[in-house]
């Protein structure tokens, strides 16, 4: 069940979900997003022949931010990974010149969380939601990137 919310201006926003999927780990891989926009229903979806399940999370967020064009948006997410990336992470590692402060030192993905850091602005707000529970867009994006994997084989 999809919950319209207000944010910022208390105008309603688009809502985005997204997902990432993996068929091994590295393995085929796809991302998925929709977005509900008013009464419009967009689904977005790719897949990578050797990938990492993290790394079509965070693409399903980037296609999703490049998708949306800089509009105010809420992106749900049900990866823990992605949204402790965008909202505590990323901050420091920024600080640090795109390094961990303890060992690796190395941020795994750097180069897509770069890209997503470019493409955020104050007007998108990321939240999780927990996976398999019957919300309609988080299940919607997570057929997107299962069907984006059928495709690769």
């Amino acid at each position: 069940m999809m919950v319209s919310r207000k944010f910022l201006s208390q105008k309603i926003m688009k809502e985005i979900y997204t997902d990432g999927a993996c068929k091994g780990n590295p393995g085929k891989g796809g991302w998925g997003f929709i977005i509900y926009d008013g009464n419009k229903r967009i689904k977005v979806n790719g897949g990578e022949e050797k990938t990492t399940n993290n790394r079509m999370e965070l693409m399903a967020i980037l296609k999703a931010l490049k998708y949306n064009n800089d509009e105010p948006c809420i992106i749900y997410t049900d990866s823990q990974y992605v949204k402790k990336g965008i909202t505590d992470w990323m901050v420091n590692w920024k600080k640090n010149g795109w390094k961990k402060k303890t060992k690796p030192y190395e941020i795994v993905n750097v180069d897509l969380w770069k890209q997503i850091d470019q493409k955020l602005t104050k007007h998108v707000k990321v939240e999780w939601v927990k996976a398999h529970v019957g919300i309609e867009g988080n299940e919607i994006a997570d057929e997107l990137a299962n069907h984006a994997i059928e495709r690769l084989f």
